[in-house]
């Protein structure tokens, strides 16, 4: 009688089905493992919202860029606004130095916080502009221009 080698069809059915438990299964306790950490720690949008406007801060967070090219000025200007009461969380260069007039954008989209920004440099409301974008988390960006001796230094 000649001996054969070959495993049984209902065999490697077993191992196949074996091997499809122990995965599914291993799938299985991470998904569960995914969903109770999420549940531990949910994740946190930085979203500020108008409708319960009453939970954000009055404060308003402005970054203060140099559009004139005068060495300190965005810096000069920043001591400024802080004195007057407003959060300044950036500083730096605009991406030209050819910019005439100062000007505020509007980056929350509310534009009363760029319009008291406006009034404490003294520039003209024609010079506020609003531009809205979820990427910012500030809510008005100054960029000083070539006017810069015009601004209140008060």
């Amino acid at each position: 009688m000649a001996e054969t080698n070959s495993k049984s069809p209902t065999s490697t059915n077993e191992l196949f089905l074996n091997a499809a438990i122990g995965f599914l299964s291993v799938l299985l306790i991470v998904l569960v493992a995914a969903l109770f950490t999420r549940i531990i720690y949910p994740r946190i949008f930085n979203e500020r919202v108008e409708l319960q406007s009453e939970l954000i801060s009055q404060i308003i967070q402005i970054e203060v860029l140099n559009g004139c090219g005068v060495d300190g000025i965005a810096n000069a200007y920043t001591g400024l606004l802080r004195s007057n009461g407003f959060d300044v969380v950036e500083t730096g260069n605009f991406e030209t130095f050819d910019l005439q007039e100062t000007i505020i954008i509007s980056r929350s989209g509310v534009m009363d916080n760029a319009y008291r920004v406006a009034n404490a440099l003294g520039v003209s409301e024609q010079n506020v502009i609003r531009e809205s974008s979820p990427d910012f988390y500030l809510d008005v960006s100054v960029i000083i221009g070539h006017d810069f001796e015009q601004l209140n230094t008060d």
